[in-house]
């Protein structure tokens, strides 16, 4: 499979994206099942822009920790920008994937990682990762999306369908959630809830999180699955002259785990 590059364009565009009401909710519905504490030490894996990580290291307070780790240099520059949050530790960034944290053993209190292990070869393998730098009973919490449960009105259905098969290269499991928990308990986790965290966009509207991935999926596709680079962009076209007429849907998947 082929990933999405982060480089600088990219990257910026994410952080665009991840400001939009409907990721500004989802982090808050992640927040909500973090229930950190003053003094909680937390990791970030694939911190991205950096948002998550400072309202976390906020909670924390200043005897808290916040570590992030991303493979994408471009996206630890931006979050870098944010990693100084008043009245809470200066979130500590490093340049790591989840296979190989530099981190000792037990050094957290919880990790976090959104839209992240859909894209990692071995899961298993990262959840032992994450075990290994957790405290016992320590939390995880994962959010990943089944690209499955995407309804997303076109015009022509039949070129939805190739392109949406198309943009799934870029992802290792495109369908995660649904063997996520199996994955949690045979790592050593006993999940402790399970959430659907829907994104919901009714009327064309540029400040959704739909409208930002238009641009990220006409630039990926081309050349792939049969997709040339004019049905991407009349695909795309089509989508923005919706109006109120638009829709789209997406379900994402939160599950907590504590270790054993």
């Amino acid at each position: 499979m082929s990933s999405l590059r982060f480089d600088p364009e990219v990257s910026r565009h994410i952080e665009t994206v991840y400001t939009t009401p409907d990721v500004v909710e989802q982090r808050r519905v992640v927040r909500i099942a973090l229930a950190l504490r003053p003094g909680d030490r937390v990791l970030d894996v694939g911190v991205g822009p950096g948002l998550l990580a400072a309202e976390m290291a906020a909670e924390v307070g200043p005897d808290g920790r916040v570590c992030g780790v991303d493979v994408s240099d471009s996206m630890l520059a931006i979050a870098a920008t944010r990693a100084k949050v008043p009245g809470g530790p200066e979130v500590e960034l490093h340049a790591a994937s989840v296979d190989r944290l530099p981190y000792g053993s037990g050094d957290f209190d919880v990790v976090v990682s959104t839209q992240v292990f859909e894209y990692v070869d071995d899961v298993a393998g990262a959840l032992a990762e994450v075990r290994r730098v957790l405290r016992p009973a320590g939390r995880v919490v994962l959010l990943d999306t089944d690209w499955d449960s995407i309804v997303w009105r076109s015009s022509d259905d039949a070129r939805m369908r190739r392109v949406l098969t198309a943009f799934e290269e870029h992802l290792q499991d495109p369908h995660l959630p649904r063997t996520l928990g199996d994955a949690l308990a045979k790592a050593g986790f006993t999940r402790t809830h399970l959430q659907v965290i829907p994104l919901l966009n009714a009327g064309f509207d540029y400040r959704t999180y739909s409208a930002g991935l238009i641009d990220i999926v006409s630039a990926f596709v081309p050349g792939r699955a049969g997709v040339t680079e004019a049905e991407a962009q009349a695909w795309a076209d089509d989508l923005r002259s919706q109006g109120d007429s638009y829709f789209f849907s997406l379900n994402r998947y939160l599950f907590v785990a504590s270790a054993l």
